[in-house]
């Protein structure tokens, strides 16, 4: 049977989607191989390779452009660290389902514990940079001062890891406060500047499992994207292991980001790649398009109309039959309405004399009187005639239905029946 159905296949599509079916079968068995001793691991599908000169800002929560992923890939990033005692923690969940993530380090965490920057390396994590101090407000800062907090806490993540080429070109501002000095910089030094596409809001006072609630809403409404973590953090180290579980459950893999070098070159990818959310023929673009600069050629003024350019016959007015013959003639300009066929108006009397009008008779005022109206007219009710009042019965029919269970009909009495 299915012999059958690929004998109409192309050979050139067929071996395309056997290539796909083998690569995903292949990522599959690599990262269950890559994870000894854990068969169920979610482990790590691919390594994304990227050049930080060719997209220097990336992340679609400040950005156009975030990693070129594909559905149901995500990448787990984790800010602040290293503190010990719950780093070294985040790092053992992730050994035990072998998942590569990046790390973007305090400078002066590192000075605090080298040996935490050091163990992120061993296990083969990706070390971005994360100011010296983390300010909390850098967008307000100077470019001097933002500065000197980039370079020192590049040269402090270095020191401790003791090995310049273990530290990639990645950095991340301190609560994405952004400017465009700061970014102008950090681009001039091939850095590339990290946002994120949803965090999971772990750096706020709330509980573990509403940090793994966040972070599996906003992965499922994306479907897929750059995960901030906070490694420092208690809650995250409680949400990490159950996070990972339903990531393995979902179907979702993990990708591991790494730098361009000579010997590793950037992954190829297209320029749709680099977005979300793409667009696309059967979805209409969301914004306007840009208003282009335009470049006089001249500056030169044009005239004013003038009533001579009219034929106004020097500047006196003429009627509409006048205009509307002259629009006629070859050569006339734009033609005029014809004058509309109302009825003119009659002319006054002449002089003061009063236009006296005939007095109306007195049969205009009479009506005729039909036989037996007068009595019809005592017979007809009064529009304030008293209401019949409802007697006893009636009354308590009434009650009955307004006390209807309101379940029936929410919002509404119920009108009664008039008696037979």
């Amino acid at each position: 049977m299915v012999g059958n159905v690929l004998v109409g296949v192309r050979t050139p599509q067929w071996a395309a989607l056997c290539l796909g079916i083998l690569a995903f079968i292949t990522a599959q068995t690599a990262s269950a191989a890559d994870c000894p001793g854990h068969p169920g691991a979610l482990g790590t599908s691919r390594t994304l390779v990227v050049d930080p000169k060719e997209h220097p800002r990336i992340g679609s929560m400040q950005y156009a452009e975030t990693l070129p992923l594909r559905d149901h890939e995500v990448v787990l990033t984790f800010d602040d660290g290293p503190l010990p005692r719950n780093s070294n923690q985040v790092l053992d969940i992730l050994a035990a389902q072998c998942v590569k993530a990046t790390f973007f380090i305090i400078g002066n965490m590192a000075q605090a514990a080298p040996e935490g920057v050091r163990k992120l390396r061993d296990a083969g994590h990706s070390i971005g940079t994360h100011t010296q101090n983390h300010p909390s407000r850098m967008n307000r800062m100077s470019i001097e001062r933002a500065r000197q907090e980039i370079d020192d806490g590049i040269a402090s993540v270095k020191t401790a890891l003791g090995d310049d080429t273990a530290l990639a070109p990645f950095f991340r501002i301190p609560g994405l406060s952004r400017t465009e000095a700061v970014e102008h910089y950090l681009a001039s030094q091939g850095i590339q500047i990290w946002s994120a596409d949803f965090p999971a809001d772990d750096w706020h006072h709330i509980s573990s499992s509403r940090v793994y609630d966040i972070a599996i809403k906003r992965l499922e409404a994306n479907g897929r994207g750059i995960l901030l973590l906070h490694d420092i953090q208690a809650r995250t180290v409680a949400a990490l292991p159950r996070i990972l579980r339903e990531l393995k459950a979902r179907g979702y893999r993990i990708v591991h980001v790494v730098p361009a070098t000579p010997e590793q070159p950037a992954t190829p990818t297209e320029p749709q790649q680099w977005q979300l959310h793409p667009p696309s023929e059967t979805v209409a673009i969301s914004h306007w398009p840009k208003i282009p600069n335009f470049v006089f050629a001249s500056a030169e003024m044009l005239p004013g109309p003038a009533l001579s350019d009219l034929d106004w016959r020097q500047g006196q007015s003429m009627t509409l039959a006048e205009a509307s013959d002259h629009a006629g003639r070859p050569g006339g300009r734009v033609p005029l309405p014809r004058e509309a066929p109302w009825p003119r108006q009659s002319s006054l009397a002449p002089g003061g004399a009063a236009n006296v009008l005939p007095v109306p008779a007195q049969s205009i005022f009479e009506i005729q009187e039909r036989p037996g109206a007068a009595t019809q007219e005592l017979a007809t009710p009064s529009h304030h005639a008293e209401l019949p009042v409802p007697t006893e019965r009636e009354t308590e029919g009434l009650a009955k239905l307004i006390s209807v269970d309101a379940s029936e009909s929410p919002g509404t009495i119920p009108v009664p029946v008039e008696a037979q």
